[in-house]
């Protein structure tokens, strides 16, 4: 189960960024909050790679409180990607 979880982290992060905006570390805690699993640190920016390597987020640089942060914006390619992911689990959910 663990494997399944890792494996379809991306589906877990445009799920979260389809809300809005995040920073990296928030979403770990989000995730962790939201679907009962912490990813390990590089596992998720790994993640967030590739998702911004296939156009499906972008990093936007935000001031926030003081700070300056690598904010994650779901593109409309992510979120018809995430439809369609969304699709797929539910086919073979149903074939279970």
């Amino acid at each position: 189960m663990h494997k399944l979880t890792k494996e379809n982290l991306w589906l877990y992060i445009l799920s979260l960024l389809r809300e809005g905006d995040m920073y990296g570390y928030e979403l770990r805690g989000a995730i962790a909050k939201r679907f009962g699993f912490k990813p390990g640190n590089v596992t998720a920016y790994r993640v967030l790679y590739s998702l911004r390597h296939r156009g499906l987020v972008r990093k936007i640089d935000k001031h926030v409180d003081g700070r300056n942060r690598k904010y994650y914006h779901i593109t409309e390619a992510g979120i018809e990607e995430f439809e369609r992911g969304k699709t797929i689990l539910r086919n073979i959910m149903s074939k279970l």
